[in-house]
């Protein structure tokens, strides 16, 4: 079984920070990459920023250069620094793990999500 827990949600005013945090647990083999997602009432869920076992990094172009993704080593511990948050950034944020289980099933798993609203 696995789990991916998400934490660090919350109300910030416009300008501030936030740091959602993201881990894995369980029967975990290896883990390939790790992505935050996000999502809004009635739009589909987008990505935000992925990084890699490589530790290769991706953003969407719309929080490029305000917010950073870090992990440890085994990803099983990730972050996703949020500065210079806009009304726009507010949404539920999800963690995805793209891993290997110890029995060898590869698939995506996600958290339930953290809320993150910025007040204008």
């Amino acid at each position: 079984q696995v789990h991916v827990v998400e934490s660090g949600g919350g109300l910030v005013q416009s300008g501030g920070s936030l740091r959602l945090s993201c881990v894995a647990s369980g029967s975990i083999f290896s883990i390939n990459a790790m992505g935050w997602y996000r999502q809004v009432p009635g739009k589909q869920r987008e990505v935000v920023a992925v990084i890699t076992s490589s530790g290769s990094t991706n953003y969407a172009d719309s929080v490029k250069g305000r917010f950073t993704i870090s992990g440890d080593n085994a990803l099983k511990s990730v972050y996703l620094q949020m500065n210079t948050l806009k009304p726009e950034d507010t949404a539920a944020y999800y963690c995805n793990a793209d891993l290997q289980t110890q029995l060898g099933y590869r698939g995506n798993y996600w958290g339930q999500g953290t809320q993150v609203t910025v007040s204008s």
